[in-house]
């Protein structure tokens, strides 16, 4: 099906009831009509209908339409973005062990990676995304995962998903990629050999910044390993989420062409503005992953980044006076948000980290939302004039 009808009807082997929208399974403990059936739910992997932390029926109907869109064979649908990139990178490294990961990742990742791995004597290395020979460089006899990310958050930086997955696939070593801002309309990591995608379902997939949710996807084996270690970890996700996840994925890929539309035209709107110094889009052809963007992606998102002459006080100033855009973080929405990137980070990361991640004093992210692009272009216009 195109994915469209896909989003629509691709979890209708789940229908549970006569109600055309899913049904909401809120227990969180459900009862066998006998010893047996107990049994049989204890020895059944994420049963749908035994205890909410290892599977609930609302929640895996998500799960089938979510591996569905990235072209897997399972998901795994999870309490948080976060709890989906952690749970996941937990299950494939031990004491000893060695990951390579982007010098760009979204703040939360590089916590993981250089805060919390350390302290468990994981050693991570991370390399240039836009360069795939670093990431070959930086592989060790004990390296066991390559994270990666694309676009990367912020600055929107390009990796070549095919060539990393080759590398990998040579070695042994097992892919993750988070799929975030480009989501399944615009990019399946799994087409060009990843193993594993990862998402923040909060954003894109649910749509209307009212859950929080993530998600990983791959081959059935891979999900239930990753499955057995979060229920340990406990970061499961619920029915009422689930069902808001659902109702935001019937519109996902309207709401994504949209959005990519409007910020292909404020990027070329900033990229003209006197005011601004550097704009970050990989629509953009003066965007170095450009080239890179065309060949592996089908829109290029509804996020992007600009930094307007002035630096700090110029991008707090400019983000204090939008009027349609909200200032808040997240993306992914209806709505447009706009952040100053450097109040953001700096107090989750070190200057040093902040540094590495290519995030200068005057960086401003926004997420475009559903709004007239003319509407958001007069408003971006008005905050930089004024």
């Amino acid at each position: 099906m195109d994915l469209q009808s896909l989003v629509i009807h691709g979890d209708a082997a789940a229908h549970d009831d006569s109600g055309v929208a899913p049904a909401i399974h809120p227990s969180s403990t459900f009862r066998a009509r006998g010893a047996e059936e107990f049994a049989d739910m204890v020895s059944v992997p994420r049963h749908a209908r035994y205890y909410a932390r290892y599977g609930n029926p609302t929640v895996q109907r998500a799960e089938m339409l979510l591996a569905q869109l990235e072209a897997a064979p399972a998901a795994l649908l999870l309490a948080s973005g976060m709890g989906a990139v952690s749970t996941t990178v937990l299950a494939h490294v031990r004491q000893g062990d060695h990951v390579v990961a982007q010098s760009s990742h979204y703040m939360g990742t590089t916590r993981l990676l250089t805060d919390l791995l350390a302290r468990w004597g994981v050693a991570v290395s991370r390399v240039d995304q836009t360069d795939t020979g670093a990431f070959a460089a930086a592989v060790r006899p004990n390296t066991r995962l390559i994270l990666v990310e694309t676009p990367s958050n912020p600055t929107l930086a390009i990796t070549d998903l095919a060539g990393v997955a080759a590398l990998a696939r040579e070695r042994d070593i097992t892919t993750v990629a988070d799929n975030t801002f480009a989501t399944p309309v615009n990019c399946r990591p799994r087409d060009f050999g990843i193993d594993l995608v990862v998402h923040s379902a909060t954003k894109y997939l649910g749509g209307h910044s009212d859950l929080v949710a993530g998600v990983v996807c791959g081959e059935e084996a891979a999900v239930e390993r990753i499955w057995q270690d979060s229920i340990v970890l406990g970061a499961c996700s619920n029915a009422w989420d689930a069902f808001l996840l659902l109702r935001g994925l019937r519109t996902l890929p309207l709401r994504v062409e949209r959005a990519g539309a409007t910020a292909l035209a404020l990027a070329r709107f900033l990229e003209g503005h006197p005011a601004v110094a550097r704009v970050y889009y990989p629509g953009l052809e003066s965007h170095p992953g450009h080239a890179l963007a065309r060949a592996q992606m089908r829109g290029f998102g509804g996020v992007l980044a600009f930094e307007p002459k002035g630096g700090h006080r110029a991008a707090q100033q400019c983000v204090s006076r939008l009027q349609l855009a909200a200032n808040a973080v997240s993306l992914g929405g209806v709505e447009t948000l706009a952040v100053h990137v450097g109040s953001v980070w700096e107090g989750s990361l070190v200057p040093e980290q902040i540094e590495q991640a290519g995030v200068s004093p005057g960086l401003v992210r926004v997420a475009v939302g559903l709004e007239a692009a003319a509407d958001l272009v007069e408003d971006f216009g008005r905050a930089l004039e004024t």
